[in-house]
C-alpha cells in the first residue's frame, strides 16, 4: 500500500522575478519558508490545467525514482502584487489569488544539452517512456526540459503534458493512443531499453499510487472547462485516464520503439 501523498504549503512573500522564457510566465519567488520556487500561477495562459499537468506528472516522476524538484502549494493573498509596476504582472498576480503550484528552485542548475552531457540507454528510455506515459510534448531538442544539477540530471515542467484535458474529447479513446510526438523527444535515439523499462516501471506504478496523486488536486481546480458535475467525477476520470494507459503501455512502447527505429 502507498503512503498517503501529501505536499507542503506555503505562502508567497515576495515576487522576485519573472522568468520571460516560459509560455505562461511563471516566476521566481521567495515564500515564508525563506525558500526560493518556481512559482506556476492558475491564472496564466493554460489555467489549472496546466498546474494539475505539473503535479501528476512531477510525482509520478518522483514515483519513478527520477530528480525532481519538490513541489508545494502556493497561496498568493489579495493584497499580493498590489504595488507591482508591470501591469501585466500586476493582472496575472490578480487572477492568480489563492492557491497556485511552485518548485523549488534549483539555483546555479544549467540546462541540459544532450551535444555536451551523455544519458546511458536506460535512463534514456525510462525518461521516453514517462513521457509517453504523460504524453509530454515538451522534451525536445529546442527546449530539452532537463536541468544539470550538483552532477545529477533533474527533470522540469511537466505542465505541457495530458494535453487530452484541455478539452475531454473522446479521454477515454485518447488513453490508449500512442504518443506520436514521441519522434521529436531530445532522448529518443539513446532509449534503446524501452521494454524493459516498461516491465519494470508498470511494476511500480498502481492503480493506488495513481489514485494518491490524483486526490491532491484541489478542487477549487477541477470541474471549470470540463464535463464533470463534481470534482470527485473529475479526479476519477484523470484516474481512470492514467489506469488505463499503464495498462495499455505497449501501445506508446511500440510507438516509440518504431519512431526509433526510423531515426537510427
Amino acid at each position: 500500500m502507498d503512503t498517503l501523498l501529501q505536499l507542503r504549503h506555503v505562502n508567497v512573500t515576495r515576487y522576485v522575478t519573472p522568468l520571460r522564457e516560459g509560455g505562461s510566465m511563471p516566476a521566481i519567488a521567495e515564500a515564508d519558508d525563506d525558500f526560493l520556487y518556481v512559482l506556476k500561477f492558475r491564472g496564466a495562459g493554460q489555467g489549472a490545467k496546466a498546474l494539475i499537468a505539473e503535479l501528476i506528472g512531477g510525482e509520478i516522476a518522483r514515483k519513478l525514482g527520477f530528480k525532481v524538484p519538490e513541489i508545494v502549494f502556493a497561496n498568493l493573498d489579495e493584497a499580493f502584487g498590489r504595488t507591482e509596476p508591470d501591469e501585466e504582472i500586476q493582472d496575472l498576480l490578480k487572477a492568480s489569488v489563492g492557491l497556485n503550484l511552485a518548485l523549488h528552485y534549483l539555483r546555479g542548475a544549467i540546462t541540459f544539452d544532450p551535444a555536451i552531457t551523455g544519458v546511458d540507454p536506460v535512463l534514456a528510455s525510462q525518461i521516453v517512456w514517462l513521457d509517453c506515459f504523460l504524453t509530454n510534448m515538451d522534451r525536445t531538442c529546442r527546449n530539452t526540459n532537463m536541468l544539470l544539477w550538483h552532477k545529477e540530471l533533474w527533470l522540469i515542467d511537466h505542465g505541457a503534458s495530458l494535453y487530452f484535458h484541455h478539452s475531454w474529447q473522446n479521454w477515454e479513446e485518447q488513453a490508449l493512443r500512442p504518443f506520436a510526438l514521441v519522434k521529436d523527444h531530445v532522448l529518443l535515439p539513446r532509449a534503446a531499453e524501452l521494454e524493459s523499462v516498461n516491465a519494470a516501471f508498470r511494476g511500480i506504478l498502481n492503480p493506488d499510487f495513481l489514485s494518491s496523486v490524483v486526490d491532491l488536486i484541489p478542487d477549487s481546480w477541477l470541474v471549470k472547462d470540463s464535463p464533470f458535475q463534481t470534482a470527485d467525477e473529475h479526479r476519477s476520470a484523470y484516474l481512470k485516464y492514467l489506469t488505463s494507459r499503464l495498462a495499455n503501455s505497449e501501445i506508446f512502447v511500440n510507438e516509440a520503439r518504431n519512431a526509433r527505429e526510423n531515426l537510427i
